[in-house]
């Protein structure tokens, strides 16, 4: 086995660590604390503060997932040809990187939704007073919870890969 590859399974689970840890950590630390009363003037602003402050991080987090997915499929004995050709996807092993791939991408896009739309515009509506504020809030926290879900499950998809065959 590789020392290249070793290091890239290494920064693959460690991205994965940074990127699921800090969604649990905001859900079960950040946000109940901010919800005390004594924190209801920053609440908002504070979150949405850090927010944009992770953001850069998710982002770099998550292409570093797929790049060094992408050198563990490598190492693994499977090239762009068998992208193409689909052999990739063919067996057990095939189907659950291609479920996996599928719960990425779609990671990846509910997070764009979160990260350039909802956030800007529900932080902008609750400066204005809006009250269609709320439900942009509300549509915000639930997709949150919908990413930390669905990368639990790429997770566990992942587990399956390395420990569930191959060739």
């Amino acid at each position: 086995m590789s020392g290249w590859y070793l290091f890239s399974v290494w920064l693959h689970i460690l991205a994965a660590t940074v990127w699921i840890g800090s969604m649990i950590f905001l859900g079960v630390a950040v946000v109940p604390l901010l919800r005390r009363p004594e924190f209801a003037s920053v609440r908002t602003a504070l979150l949405y503060r850090l927010g944009l402050r992770f953001r850069w991080i998710g982002w770099a987090v998550l292409l570093l997932l797929v790049g060094t997915g992408i050198v563990n499929i490598g190492y693994r004995g499977y090239g762009w040809d068998d992208l193409w050709s689909g052999a990739l996807w063919q067996g057990p092993w095939g189907r659950t990187l291609a479920w996996k791939l599928v719960l990425v991408l779609l990671v990846m896009g509910i997070s764009a939704v979160h990260d350039f739309y909802l956030g800007p515009r529900t932080m902008q509506l609750l400066e204005r007073g809006a009250a269609s504020a709320e439900r942009l809030r509300r549509t915000a926290s639930y997709l949150g919870r919908l990413m930390t879900l669905l990368s639990l499950v790429i997770l566990a998809l992942a587990v399956l890969l390395v420990r569930g065959g191959g060739r």
